[in-house]
């Protein structure tokens, strides 16, 4: 063991037991890392809350979470120059291609993320407030969604671990 290692205290390792993820873009390139994150630290132990607001929800809504969309215009780490992405027919391909790349690597689909994140006790939280501004029904929400909450309990779902803003 580290020095370091050693030199945490036992509320620092409670801290880092808790992970927040708030998911606020709907797109493909988003809301992979968000779910690897979140199953990976389910994975190792810890407690991890996702909460899906403005664009978020469209990773959890039916009518869209299997078909998220890879955006090339204003994404600087696509391999071209950006104002190729504006060309009609980028979007669907730079889908494709991550979407290839995906099922190449036999990463699982967003949904199977989302059913694998759920399996390993992740806790699933929709935006109430985003809900209400964008006229989104629960039944318009996939099965796994724990909970509609607002962002005063979105806040202490947080408190006292790690958050992550995607």
């Amino acid at each position: 063991m580290s020095q370091v290692t050693s030199l945490r205290t036992e509320e620092e390792e409670e801290q880092t037991e808790r992970m927040l993820i708030i998911l606020s873009k709907g797109s493909m390139d988003m809301a992979y890392p968000a779910l690897m994150i979140a199953t990976t630290a389910a994975t190792m132990g810890k407690e991890v809350h996702m909460f899906f607001t403005f664009w978020g929800l469209q990773a959890v809504s039916k009518k869209s979470v299997g078909s998220l969309k890879v955006s090339p215009v204003g994404n600087p780490g696509m391999p071209m120059p950006n104002i190729l992405g504006m060309i009609p027919g980028m979007t669907a391909m730079a889908t494709r291609m991550m979407g290839g790349k995906m099922k190449k690597a036999k990463v699982p689909s967003i949904p199977d993320m989302l059913k694998m994140a759920k399996d390993l006790g992740v806790k699933l939280h929709a935006c109430s407030t985003t809900m209400e501004v964008m006229g989104v029904s629960r039944e318009a929400l996939v099965d796994e969604i724990d909970d509609v909450v607002g962002a005063a309990t979105m806040v202490s779902l947080g408190e006292g671990g790690q958050t992550i803003f995607i």
